[in-house]
């Protein structure tokens, strides 16, 4: 590797601010020219990371850039560092993609607001910040960037001010989103008083030392729910879904995609490089006790929604609560899958996003019960979001299903080598949140786009082809990574598993060689994930139960009664044939479809689980102070357990 390629990582997320600062100088008089510092700086940072493959996912080498070439002195790192190994470019490879495609999708959706300077500027600032964040080798520094990144999503979820509940759900966001960031700031500052360094891998080295030390069990705490909060882990989910239903499309993208992703590397980076806890039977019930419950509740939280952003929101979350529940199974497996999952999250959530913000940029709506039939006049987007659906629900060949088994294998294969019963509790919780959100799926396909097409949407047509190309660039991803998950394992999810492992590896990149063997720091690495095929005879009579019991469902509680129908049938042709003004029952009334809508379909079934959904949707208050509170417990909860235990 070139010695000017050491400068990349530092390069592209200098590019994206800096594209945000010349956009802010030449945007307000230049339309033209303003896209083109935006395609500019989202290609640019594309483009630097994909350099990056082969020297660090294909050869295994781990850069290190030290800003101002402050390069550790007598052991001691005292400079910002960005250090990226495989795991770091896994993660950046995902934000610069999420980037590039809602920059390109913002050119045509966002061209009939006004103040496009402003949503550029943050637009970038955000991008910057979370590449910033997975690529930095600095605890301290990883705290600036959230913070960059919280304020401009914040800012970016009221961008539309004029929508109701835009306001609201940005002060949400800003005030839930700061309690995250103090318990960060809290947990480093605890870190710090104790190590005296800000570096992650000296750090890494250290925290080993301190493990009789109450302080560092009080510091994870902090640390992991800060990073969970950024994630929409529960309870943090309903920011997520307050968030998602007013915020720009392009936006959603970003902050389903890419800032969850954000929480999911810290948890990450913390538990199995500075902590090296992942072997503590406690850390792992914590991790994928917080990823079950998330997915579950999520996942049931969905069929209450009628909003389209909102219920995707939901489904977001779920999905980033199957990662951590992988990723908290402290296997390799368990991560590889959570990581394969990660990368596929981004990229059909990102889709179904953007198909949903077609709709709305088509119709100017996103009530379920509203919408149907918009298959007849936005086929393509249809077809888009059909993959998308596909792929998030688990259905072969897209990348959802091949993760998912992968899940599933390793949730399994945990219970059976520990003979633990909780990991089988929860392989059989992310089966059952995979049927439901197929089941969902259902019933927003049926409720946008099937159906009887109501009679305001009888003149909308399909969107702009720059509005599509992002789109079909994530369903082609979709089809690729779900067609060849050998080669995804072999080729990115192996050497950023690897990495995961590689403690050692990563403290000798940054403070020199042989650092980690003196504080007695030793990393074997992994040489294989041990996964079986994703084709195998089992994994279809896995999605075939899965497929049956979704349309049964479907069939039992959302069909419409045939003899209701057929009396409307007789009453219409009546009112056809008589003077309605002289017949009392129909009086001139116009004879109206009767369209299965959002709230429908799926009656049968949350009558029978009413409880429960009245429960959760009371829980979802939407009042800031009690979501405060609920992140309050938990994070009290987590303190006295990290305690009492670590």
């Amino acid at each position: 590797m070139s010695a000017f390629m050491n400068n990349f990582p530092v390069l592209a997320v200098m590019t994206l601010f800096v594209g945000g600062f010349l956009n802010s100088l030449v945007g307000r008089r230049h339309a033209v020219l303003q896209k083109i510092v935006v395609l500019v700086a989202v290609t640019g940072a594309l483009a630097m990371m994909l350099a990056l493959i082969k020297p660090v996912l294909v050869d295994g080498e781990i850069i290190t850039y030290w800003l101002g070439n402050w390069e550790p002195v007598e052991g001691w790192a005292i400079g910002i560092a960005l250090e990226v190994d495989a795991l770091s470019l896994f993660f950046g490879l995902i934000v610069v993609v999420a980037v590039f495609v809602s920059g390109v999708y913002s050119f045509t959706y966002m061209s009939r607001d006004d103040s496009l300077v402003n949503y550029y500027t943050l637009f970038m600032m955000l991008g910057g910040s979370v590449l910033g964040l997975v690529l930095s080798g600095d605890l301290f520094n990883i705290f600036v960037m959230v913070e960059i990144m919280t304020f401009t999503a914040v800012a970016l979820t009221a961008f539309r001010s004029h929508y109701e509940g835009a306001l609201e759900g940005a002060m949400k966001y800003l005030v839930v989103g700061s309690l995250g960031s103090t318990f960060l700031l809290v947990g480093i500052a605890i870190l710090y008083s104790q190590l005296h360094t800000l570096n992650l891998a000296q750090i890494a080295a250290l925290l080993p030392e301190q493990s009789d030390n109450p302080l560092a069990g009080v510091a994870f705490a902090f640390l992991f729910i800060g990073f969970a909060s950024k994630a929409f882990l529960f309870p943090f989910q309903p920011l997520a879904a307050d968030a998602h239903a007013v915020a720009p499309a392009s936006i959603s993208l970003m902050i389903s995609g890419v800032l969850t992703k954000c929480g999911v590397y810290g948890i990450i980076r913390l538990c199995y490089i500075l902590y090296q806890n992942m072997d503590l039977a406690v850390v792992q019930y914590l991790v994928t006790g917080f990823g079950a419950v998330t997915m579950f509740i999520c996942v049931t939280m969905a069929f209450q929604q009628h909003n389209f952003k909102r219920l995707l929101a939901f489904h977001s979350i779920s999905q980033v609560g199957y990662v951590i529940t992988a990723v908290g199974l402290g296997t390799a497996l368990g991560v590889s899958a959570g990581l394969y999952h990660a990368m596929n999250h981004t990229i059909f959530k990102g889709l179904l996003f953007l198909t949903a913000g077609a709709v709305q940029h088509q119709t100017g709506s996103l009530d379920l019960d509203g919408l149907g039939g918009l298959a007849k006049k936005m086929p393509r987007t249809t077809a888009l979001f059909l993959i998308g659906a596909a792929s998030i629900s688990g259905l072969p060949p897209f990348n959802g299903f091949a993760s998912k088994w992968m899940i599933y294998q390793a949730t399994f294969q945990k219970g059976v080598e520990t003979n633990n019963f909780f990991f089988i509790i929860v392989c059989v919780l992310a089966l059952l949140t995979s049927v439901l959100t197929l089941a969902s799926f259902i019933k927003v396909t049926q409720s946008v786009f099937f159906g009887q097409l109501p009679e305001k949407y009888k003149d909308v047509k399909e969107v702009p082809l720059l509005m599509r190309i992002p789109m079909w660039i994530l369903a082609v991803l979709c089809i690729v990574t779900g067609l060849f998950p050998t080669q995804v394992q072999n080729w990115v999810l192996l050497p950023a598993t690897n990495a995961v492992y590689s403690a050692a590896g990563y403290i000798d990149a940054a403070m020199g060689e042989g650092y980690a063997a003196l504080h007695n720091i030793v990393s074997s690495g992994v040489t294989s994930l041990g996964v079986s095929t994703c084709w195998s005879p089992l994994s279809w009579l896995a999605l075939l139960f899965c497929v049956t019991c979704a349309v049964t469902i479907v069939a039992l509680l959302g069909s419409p009664d045939s003899k209701e129908d057929s009396h409307v049938s007789t009453a219409d042709e009546t009112a056809e044939e008589l003077d309605p003004k002289y017949e009392p029952f129909f009086s001139g009334e116009e004879s109206v479809y009767s369209q299965v809508g959002g709230s429908d379909l799926f009656w049968g079934f949350k009558h029978s689980w009413r409880k429960y959904f009245t429960f959760w949707t009371n829980w979802h208050s939407g009042v800031v102070n009690d979501y405060t509170l609920y992140g309050v417990v938990v994070t009290a909860f987590v303190l006295l357990a990290c305690i009492i235990v670590l």
